[in-house]
């Protein structure tokens, strides 16, 4: 088992690569590991006016699953509650915003691959 400065570093380094793949598809990253009452959303982003909020998630190996399925239906309730607080505290409640995840398999190991999910759930009302 990792202990908890393994999980922390990982996750670093698994927060660094999805910034920067996000810049090289033209985002402008406007916040990481931001606090809300309600949890830490890993990234907010901004791309053609539209706010997206993305969680990273980063695996070793496929052993317990791929990084995408790691996002539960309950953790995508957690990420809107969060997403309305950072809309509410910075004053962007009318930006249009999305929801998106940054899968990372295999980190830091030569068959590493990092995938983007645009548009990865969406929330009504």
């Amino acid at each position: 088992m990792a202990s908890t400065d393994d999980r922390q570093s990982l996750g670093k380094l698994g927060e660094a690569l999805a910034c920067d793949e996000l810049r090289r598809r033209g985002y402008s990253i406007l916040a990481t590991r931001h606090r809300t009452r309600f949890g830490e959303i890993d990234i907010v982003s901004i791309r053609d006016g539209r706010v997206a909020f993305v969680e990273v998630k980063a695996r070793r190996s496929s052993r317990h699953g791929g990084a995408v399925e790691a996002v539960t239906p309950a953790k995508r309730r957690r990420i809107a509650a969060m997403a309305l607080d950072y809309l509410a505290y910075t004053g962007r409640l009318d930006s249009p915003c999305s929801f998106a995840v940054v899968a990372i398999d295999n980190i830091a190991t030569p068959n590493m691959t990092v995938r983007v999910v645009e548009d990865a759930w969406t929330v009504d009302g």
